[in-house]
């Protein structure tokens, strides 16, 4: 499957990126315009791990997990706009700016991950993310990824 495809499932998610549970925060591709944008989303589950000490009787997701998610749906992006990625290398979150967190996410919301090429330059990416949960803004930050070899990361 070439990496400009239009298969949005969960398995396309996990062919691109290198994440697995508990780590892995994107549950599917929604649509995306390659080099420009991507909506993915995440299903929060009252199972997640975080949940049991983040906070015991009043569950709320950690805001760093909520940008990782939003990182993760970046390099969703990505990788499905470039034409190829070397086998040695990794895509490494390398930034953020301006982080924001507007609304706590509970647990049985469904995140909506959009994030916005800025733009791109070598192997270096920006971008603007936002994660909703009902319509209404979660968080928002600016990002920043990067391919580097392996051996360097």
């Amino acid at each position: 499957m070439s990496p400009r495809s239009k298969d949005f499932s969960p398995h396309e998610v996990m062919r691109l990126l290198p994440h697995r549970y508990p780590f892995l925060l994107v549950d599917r591709i929604e649509d995306f315009e390659p080099s420009s944008w991507l909506t993915a989303l995440k299903n929060v589950s009252v199972n997640e791990p975080f949940f049991q000490g983040h906070f015991p009787g009043y569950p709320v997701m950690p805001g760093v997990l909520i940008i990782e998610a939003l990182a993760q749906a970046g390099g969703l992006l990505i990788l499905k706009s470039v034409k190829e990625v070397p086998q040695d290398a990794i895509l490494l979150f390398s930034g953020i700016e301006k982080a924001r967190f507007r609304k706590p996410v509970y647990p049985g919301d469904q995140m909506k991950l959009q994030v916005s090429q800025i733009r791109h330059k070598i192997n270096l990416w920006k971008m603007v993310g936002e994660a909703q949960v009902h319509g209404e803004t979660a968080a928002q930050a600016k990002l920043t990824a990067s391919v580097v070899a392996r051996e360097e990361a």
